[in-house]
């Protein structure tokens, strides 16, 4: 099988790896595209290892064709998989709860940007947030993948949206995807008349903890997802306590396999039909063929990206 394995000098080129035993309760497919998430970067960098058990490969999303039967999916079947690891190569192997049917109205590239980043999404908003109706949202990064995809959750879940981001054109593209305020916060202090967030998705941590806590309504819940912005901040505990605050860290690649059925199952029963109709869209920043994946990686390091960047394997 082909994969993306870094060479002497650390850079991701295709190469030919021998086939290792498979699970053979696990359904194969042929990738035809993949995204591409920070977490492949830090892993990359020695920051994020795989969990036990799970490919050193990088790669948490693919889509593409089922390549034997396997339960209920079959031969030829389009699909697209939340993965552990392994998604940058041309042949996965996925537990069968980790897979969901590719709509026909979508491509291979835009199923691609659909699993990790709608998934996390979810998980942060629903699973954990408990987003309700009527609610005040307020979402960090929101031009990024999982952004864009909570941008867009939290609107069809009946919540006012608020999202912050790093430019002007990246408020306009918010804005565009149904944000009803985008604030830069490169402008100034983003928290600055912004109050009473019913919860709040948080990718950057670090200073943005004390904001965060300053913007909450009572009973008001903060989920964090990653730390673009460092790993540590202030923390007021009379103001947490004043709130009555709830503050959860999350992450999703290190669950086990039958959360992760659990969680497909359940966001594919409530929103499947929200992608055939077109009210929920994959964003795709860009796409590239993966031999330039390295030009894929600089952009998202770069924090250039409006949605996802993904790998075509497809000629």
């Amino acid at each position: 099988m082909q994969v993306l394995k870094a060479d002497a000098q650390g850079r991701l080129v295709v190469c030919t790896v021998k086939q290792g035993g498979q699970a053979p309760d696990r359904v194969e497919v042929r990738v035809k595209a993949a995204g591409v998430n920070r977490a492949d970067l830090l892993q990359l960098a020695g920051h994020y290892p795989p969990p036990p058990g799970a490919s050193e490969i990088p790669g948490l999303e693919v889509a593409g064709v089922v390549a034997r039967d396997q339960g209920p999916w079959h031969r030829g079947q389009r699909v697209m998989a939340l993965l552990d690891g392994g998604g940058y190569a041309d042949r996965v192997w996925v537990p069968q709860g980790q897979l969901m049917p590719l709509p026909d109205n979508l491509d291979y590239i835009q199923g691609a940007a659909i699993p990790e980043a709608f998934l996390t999404a979810y998980q942060a908003l629903m699973t954990i947030g408990d987003l309700a109706a009527g609610e005040r949202l307020l979402i960090h990064a929101g031009a990024s993948g999982v952004g864009s995809a909570a941008l867009q959750l939290g609107r069809l879940l009946g919540a006012e949206v608020t999202i912050t981001c790093g430019s002007n054109d990246k408020a306009a593209f918010c804005r565009g995807l149904g944000a009803d305020r985008a604030i830069n916060y490169r402008a100034g202090d983003w928290w600055q008349g912004l109050e009473e967030q019913d919860l709040i998705l948080d990718m950057v941590g670090g200073s943005y903890l004390d904001p965060n806590l300053r913007s909450l309504a009572l009973d008001g819940r903060i989920v964090t997802l990653a730390m673009q912005g460092g790993r540590h901040g202030q923390l007021d505990f009379a103001r947490l306590l004043a709130k009555r605050a709830t503050l959860t860290g999350s992450t999703l690649r290190n669950r086990t396999s039958a959360y992760k059925a659990r969680l497909v199952q359940r966001f594919w029963r409530r929103f499947s039909d929200s992608f055939v109709s077109g009210e929920l869209k994959p964003v795709v920043d860009s796409s590239y063929p993966w031999q330039q994946v390295a030009q894929a990686h600089r952009r998202m390091a770069a924090n250039e990206n409006r949605g996802k960047l993904i790998l075509s394997l497809e000629s």
